[in-house]
């Protein structure tokens, strides 16, 4: 067993211009840099474009490069955090893309959300990735963060207008993800998973 802090990917789900997942996204990171168990690494979508070029597709250059910078990132993650947004029911096309890209990066890690939204605060999203995570067999987390109506919720700085609420939500999930963290990272390094 190690004792080395985990190291927490948290992924922002959202690559729309206008989008408000940065803001959700900088709070739910500063809660997590709080805790000295974890290294938190940000990873904006926005910043990957590989738009709509699937795995089976022959992929140009640049989106080459930018699979390049982010599969050694999410491979290197013990856990995952996703921040995502409610589209239509559903979770953002380019957070599907990214993950069809990366399966085995996946494979025996937890992951777990942050969800934000209209009146049903990206919960609708999030029970779709759900069964997407259990096909690249992660363990999805049963805590959320949700924020409904979260353009409301935060102040011009970034922060939960009513902080209590939230900040015990990201707790409650932090301390989730983090123990699926630790012992699969413990149980991989005696018994490798194969999927």
């Amino acid at each position: 067993m190690t004792t080395d802090p985990l190291r927490l990917a948290v992924v922002i789900g959202s690559v729309r211009d206008g989008r408000f997942g940065p803001t959700v996204a900088g709070w739910f990171a500063s809660q997590a840099a709080a805790r000295p168990d974890l290294d938190i690494d940000v990873i904006d979508l926005a910043e990957v474009p590989i738009g709509g070029v699937a795995p089976s597709m022959p992929a140009p250059a640049p989106v080459l490069e930018a699979l390049g910078e982010l599969t050694p990132r999410l491979a290197a993650a013990d856990a995952f955090v996703v921040v995502t947004p409610e589209y239509n029911h559903s979770y953002p096309a380019g957070l599907k893309n990214v993950i069809d890209w990366h399966n085995q990066q996946f494979h025996a890690k937890p992951v777990a959300f942050v969800s934000y939204g209209g009146i049903s605060g990206g919960l609708r999203a999030v029970e779709h990735l759900r069964a997407v995570f259990a096909e690249l067999h992660a363990v999805t987390t049963r805590d959320t963060v949700s924020f409904h109506g979260a353009w409301e919720c935060f102040d011009g700085n970034g922060q939960p207008k009513d902080p209590v609420g939230p900040a015990a939500a990201a707790k409650a999930l932090l301390d989730q993800v983090t123990w699926w963290a630790r012992i699969l990272r413990d149980a991989k390094a005696t018994t490798p998973y194969t999927a």
